[in-house]
C-alpha cells in the first residue's frame, strides 16, 4: 500500500517514530510521515495518492495519544510553509501550523482580541478541528472561514456551517487537511490585551501542571453546550471535580498519573507507554461512572494500534 508513493518537494519519511512529535512523548511509528513544502505540494500529493491509502493529519501532537503499535497511514504534518500570520483590520489570517499562542500575541499587538487562544496548547489546525476554547470563548465565536485540501487534492473554502461546530468538536471530513483559517476578533487596546494574556498565563501556571508532560485536559466537561459550540448553555459539571470526588486525583498506572495539581490532567510521570496512559484514563472513566453514573468522554484523541494488535474500539 505504501510502496508506490507520489513524488514530492517536501519530505517523506518511512517508519517514522511519532513519540518525539507528541507532547506526551509516547507512540509507535507511522508507516509514512509526509511534511509538505507548501499547499501546492500537499494538493498534488493527495491527488496522486491511491484512494485506498489512509491519511491522518497531525498537528503538533498537543492533544494526542499515538498507541504503541503506531499508525498504519500516511501521517501529514504541516511545517514552516503553513505557519504565516497576517492581520488586516479586525481579521487575522493564520496558517494551520501557526501556534495558537503566536496567533493570540500577534493579534493583540495589532489590537485584535483573540486572547483566549494564548493558553491553548497546539496549533491553529487543531484548534479549528476541535473548536478549542477557554475563558468562555471558543474558536466558533471568532471563526470566519478556513481553507483545506480534500482527500482528492482539491483546495476548498469552508464556512462555519460546513464545519458544524459543537462542544470540543467539528465535522471535518476524514482525510481533509486544514491549511489556513481566518478569525475576526473585537478591537482592543494592545497593551491591555497583552496584559490580560500575561494574567491568563499566571493563572494557568498556578492551577495546571504546565511543566509536566501532558496533553491538556484529558476529558471533556459533561456540559450541555449549544449546537454552535458557544458557551451560552453551559452546565456547571466539571470533569476535574468528578475525578477528584471519585478519589482518582494522583492515581497511577505504570508510568502514567492523574496530576496531583489538576485532576483532569493525564501526565507521563515516569517513562509511561501509550498503553499506560490510555489504560489509566479508562480506569478513571470507569471509577467516575461507578460513583456518579456519568460517562466521561475523552478530549484527548487516541489513534493507531496497540503494540502487537489492531486498535481497540
Amino acid at each position: 500500500m505504501f510502496d508506490d508513493l507520489p513524488e514530492v518537494r517536501g519530505r517523506l519519511s518511512r517508519h517514522k517514530p511519532l513519540r518525539d512529535l507528541t507532547w506526551l512523548r509516547v507512540g509507535g511509528p507511522a508507516d509514512v510521515l509526509f511534511q509538505p513544502a507548501d499547499a501546492d505540494d500537499l494538493a498534488a500529493f493527495l491527488a496522486a495518492l491511491a484512494p485506498d491509502v489512509p491519511v491522518f493529519p497531525m498537528g503538533v501532537g498537543s492533544n494526542l495519544i499515538v498507541r504503541d503499535g503506531g499508525l498504519r497511514a500516511v501521517v501529514i504534518r504541516l511545517g514552516r510553509g503553513f505557519n504565516g500570520i497576517s492581520v488586516a483590520g479586525n481579521r487575522v489570517r493564520a496558517g494551520a501550523a501557526a501556534l495558537d499562542a503566536h496567533v493570540a500575541r500577534r493579534a493583540a499587538e495589532a489590537g485584535v482580541d483573540l486572547t483566549f487562544l494564548r493558553t491553548i496548547p497546539g496549533s491553529v489546525g487543531g484548534a479549528v478541528r476541535m473548536n478549542a476554547g477557554c475563558y468562555g470563548s471558543y474558536v466558533a465565536d471568532v471563526f470566519v472561514s478556513a481553507r483545506a485540501v480534500t482527500r482528492s487534492g482539491e483546495v476548498v473554502t469552508l464556512s462555519a456551517q460546513d464545519l458544524c461546530f459543537g462542544y470540543r468538536q467539528s465535522h471535518l471530513p476524514e482525510g481533509m487537511v486544514l491549511i489556513e483559517a481566518m478569525f475576526e476578533g473585537a478591537a482592543g487596546d494592545p497593551e491591555a490585551l497583552l496584559e490580560r494574556m500575561e494574567d491568563q498565563l499566571r493563572k494557568r501556571n498556578e492551577s495546571q501542571p504546565t511543566k509536566a508532560r501532558s496533553a491538556g485536559s484529558t476529558f471533556r466537561n459533561p456540559a450541555g453546550f449549544s449546537s454552535t459550540g458557544r458557551a451560552d448553555d453551559v452546565h456547571d459539571l466539571k470533569a476535574w471535580k468528578l475525578i477528584e470526588d471519585a478519589g482518582m486525583r494522583g492515581a497511577r498506572l505504570g508510568g502514567a498519573q492523574m496530576s496531583e495539581k489538576h485532576a483532569n490532567f493525564l501526565i507521563n510521570a515516569e517513562a509511561a507507554s501509550a498503553a499506560d496512559l490510555e489504560g489509566l484514563g479508562e480506569v478513571v472513566r470507569k471509577k467516575v461512572y461507578e460513583t456518579t453514573g456519568i460517562q466521561l468522554e475523552w478530549e484527548i484523541m487516541r489513534v493507531g494500534e496497540p503494540e502487537g494488535g489492531p486498535a481497540a474500539e
